[in-house]
C-alpha cells in the first residue's frame, strides 16, 4: 500500500503563501519604478516620453543614484519577505545589498530635496515630510543592521520592515494622490498631504504586521487562562450546592 505524505510544519505551511507578498510589493512599486526608468531613458538622450523636467537638464547624478537605488531596494527587498529565502545565505547577502541601496536612496533624496528646486506642484509640507522620512529610513536601516549584529532577529526584522515601508512610499503615494484629488480636489496642500498619507499608511501597515504575533500570543494566553479557570469555577459551584 502506498502512503501519501502531507507536508506539515513551518516549511509545509509557508510554501503556498511565499510568493503573493513579494508579488504584491513589486506590483506596488511598479508605477514609480516605471516612471524612473522612463526618466533615465529621457536623460540618456532617448525619446521624451515624459514631460521634461528642467531641474535635471545638466548631469543629475543625485537623481540617477536615487532611481537606481530605489529600483534595487524595492525589487531585491521584496524577496526578503519569502520565508524559504530567509532560511538561506541569500537573505544575508541580499540584505547587505538592500541596506546599501536604501542608504543611497536616503542620501540622494536629501540631496534632491535640499539642493534642487522644489518639485512643481509641491509645497513646504512635502519639503518637511521629505526631511523627516529620509533620515528616518536611514535610521531604521542602521538600527536593523546593529540589531542583527547582536543576533536580535525580531528587532532586525522590525526595523528593516519599517525602512522598507518608508522606501516604498512612492508606490502608495500613486494611489493616495489619485484618491485625494478625486475627493478633495487639486492643490499644493492637498497634494502634499496625499503624499504624506502614503508614508503614513505604509508605516501603519508595517507596525500592524510587526505587532501581530505578540497580539496573537496575548489572545492565546487569555483564552488558555479562561479555559483553565472555567473547570475550577464549575467544580466549586458543585461543591457548594452538594
Amino acid at each position: 500500500m502506498t502512503t501519501t505524505t502531507i507536508p506539515t510544519g513551518r516549511r509545509g505551511r509557508n510554501r503556498p503563501h511565499s510568493w503573493p507578498v513579494p508579488a504584491a510589493l513589486v506590483t506596488l512599486s511598479a508605477i514609480p519604478l516605471t516612471a524612473g526608468a522612463l526618466r533615465l531613458v529621457q536623460l540618456s538622450g532617448g525619446p521624451a516620453v515624459m514631460p521634461v523636467d528642467h531641474r535635471f537638464t545638466g548631469f543629475p547624478g543625485a537623481l540617477i543614484a536615487h532611481i537606481m537605488g530605489a529600483a534595487v531596494f524595492a525589487l531585491v527587498g521584496a524577496f526578503q519577505f519569502v520565508p524559504r529565502l530567509r532560511r538561506r545565505s541569500w537573505h544575508r547577502r541580499a540584505g547587505r545589498v538592500v541596506a546599501v541601496a536604501g542608504l543611497g536612496v536616503t542620501v540622494s533624496a536629501l540631496w534632491l530635496t535640499l539642493f534642487y528646486d522644489p518639485q512643481p506642484g509641491s509645497g513646504t509640507v512635502l519639503f518637511v515630510f521629505r526631511l523627516v522620512f529620509a533620515p528616518a529610513m536611514a535610521a531604521c536601516l542602521v538600527l536593523g543592521f546593529t540589531a542583527i549584529q547582536r543576533r536580535d532577529i525580531p528587532a532586525h526584522r522590525a526595523w528593516m520592515m519599517r525602512a522598507y515601508a518608508i522606501g516604498l512610499g512612492a508606490g502608495t503615494q500613486a494611489c493616495t494622490q489619485g484618491i485625494g484629488e478625486a475627493i478633495f480636489g487639486t492643490g499644493t496642500l492637498q497634494g502634499d498631504l496625499a503624499r504624506g498619507a502614503g508614508w503614513a499608511i505604509n508605516l501603519a501597515a508595517a507596525e500592524w504586521i510587526i505587532r501581530r504575533p505578540a497580539i496573537r500570543r496575548r489572545r492565546r494566553a487569555r483564552r488558555s487562562a479562561s479555559a483553565h479557570r472555567a473547570p475550577t469555577s464549575a467544580y466549586a459551584g458543585r461543591s457548594t450546592t452538594s
